[in-house]
Parts: structure tokens; sequence; C-alpha cells
């Protein structure tokens, strides 16, 4: 299942999008994507509702703005550092445990918003990244129960700003968290929609330039090994986002780094996650 929320915002509404493309307004159902439902069973409702109601619902054109597939999740948690050619590119040591960092929920938004250059920024980047979504509170689960807590995957442009960042001093949130830097989307596939999270294409282009071009085959921690050791440290809760790191071919890598300027385009995408744009403002 794709799940899908649409509309202006501060008025989004839950959907779902099928095979074909279609987009579908499910408001009639009751519940939003939120932790109450993936915590309890609003997966397994939610089909057992479409079953009988999928041609009742209304149709969601394809002008309208998608938003990001969830509530605002109680957290993000962000994996640094976990491919291993963008640990080269970055000038650090492939890491020995995961490096672990918070991205404020408040930079969410759609997945063809705009994203803003903070004020006084001059090295905006970009970072395509796979995202999981928690499905079941997790708190000292093994890997071997790690996935059981999975619910699905999303598309993430992990925005960072690279002064803020690094040579701020600080930790890393300072250039993670600005408005507008975490946009998700388009949808969430349900963890039966993916084969295999390891195996995935990931890319992103610069005003049509291909910069990221990799596969999560290249991940140093697994999905498995992230969510069990997270959940360690902190207890994941329903609707809470991992995401999984991005690989080489970020601004900060190149010689000289190359950041994002007004007007510049952003696209990326991931194989079975959909695709994603936004175009660079100045604040």
């Amino acid at each position: 299942m794709k799940l899908i929320r649409f509309g202006e915002e501060g008025k989004e509404k839950p959907g779902v999008q099928l095979e074909n493309g279609k987009r579908l307004d499910i408001s009639d159902f009751g519940q939003d994507y939120d932790e109450t439902f993936f915590g309890g069973k609003g997966l397994e409702e939610l089909k057992i509702w479409l079953d009988t109601k999928l041609d009742s619902c209304p149709e969601v054109s394809d002008t309208t703005r998608l938003a990001a597939p969830f509530c605002r999740p109680s957290k993000i948690i962000c994996i640094g550092l976990n491919y291993a050619k963008h640990a080269a590119e970055s000038g650090m040591q492939i890491p020995k445990e995961p490096v672990l960092f918070f991205k404020a929920t408040s930079a969410i938004v759609g997945p063809n918003d705009a994203v803003i250059i903070p004020k006084g920024s001059t090295k905006t980047d970009w970072e395509v990244e796979l995202a999981v979504v928690i499905g079941k509170k997790a708190s000292y689960v093994s890997e071997k129960e790690a996935m059981d807590h999975v619910a699905g995957y999303v598309l993430h442009n992990d925005y960072s700003e690279r002064e803020f960042q690094i040579e701020r001093s600080g930790q890393w949130v300072k250039g993670k968290s600005c408005d507008t830097f975490a946009p998700l989307g388009p949808f969430i596939a349900t963890k039966d929609e993916i084969k295999d999270p390891h195996n995935l294409n990931l890319w992103l282009k610069v005003n049509g330039e291909m910069l990221q071009n990799s596969n999560t085959s290249d991940f140093v921690f697994n999905i498995p090994e992230s969510v069990s050791y997270i959940s360690q440290f902190m207890t994941l809760l329903p609707g809470d986002i991992i995401s999984t790191g991005t690989p080489s071919g970020v601004g900060l890598g190149f010689d000289p780094p190359r950041y994002l300027k007004p007007g510049d385009t952003v696209e990326l995408g991931i194989d079975g996650l959909g695709t994603s744009r936004q175009v660079a403002k100045a604040y």
C-alpha cells in the first residue's frame, strides 16, 4: 500500500495511491497517519475498509499539493556517514558504530514544496536518503526482531547547511533542522511493497545534472542493525523516522564545494518510492 497526504498546508488529508498512479481521498476512513495509526491496527483496518469503500473514494487531482505522508512524528533520527564512499568524500573514517543525530520535525514539508535557503546561509547542501518508518514501539530490540518494527519506507532529502553543521561548533542538528530541510514523500510504501530495501537505486540531480547515483547495498550499517542500535539508546515510537544516510555526491564533497543558489532545482528518487522535486528559494 502507498500512503499519501494531500491538501494545502495545515489542512492536509489522508489518502492512498493506487498501482496505476491514481490518488484517492480516504478521509471517511476516520484516521490520519499518526502514532495511533501506525502503532495500532491502522494498516490492517485500512486494507479491510478499502475492500468495500475503494470505488466510493473521491479521486485526488494531480494538481493538488502532496504533503509529507504522515502527521508530524515524535522524532527524526538520522544516521551520518552510512555509505562508505560518502565518508571518504567527507574526509572522515568509516564509523565503528552508527553516527546518530536528530533533525527537528518542524523541518518536515511536502515532497515538492520549495526548499528555503536559510537566512545567512551560503552552504545549503542536498542528500538523497532512504527513510524508514517505525510501525511498532521499539525498545532494546535485537537485530533479528528489528524488521518486525518497520512499517514502511519513504524518500527523504536530508538538506544540510554545512557551515551551521560543521563550522559553527556544537552538534550537527543546527545544520539539519532549518525550516523546509526535510521534504518527505511522495508516499510511504508499506514494507510489503519493497522486496529488498538493501538493494535500491537512489539518485539526485541538481538543475538536471546527476550528482548522486548509488545503491543502498553500500550501507555501512543495514536497517536491522540501525533499528536495533538506536533502540538501545531511546524508545522508537510508531511513526518515527530513521533516515539511513546519503551516498557520495553531496555538494560538500566537490572540489571546490558546490551549494544551492536561489532558483536551483533539485530532483531525486529511489526505486519503488517515487520522486520528488524542490526549487530553492532565498529566505
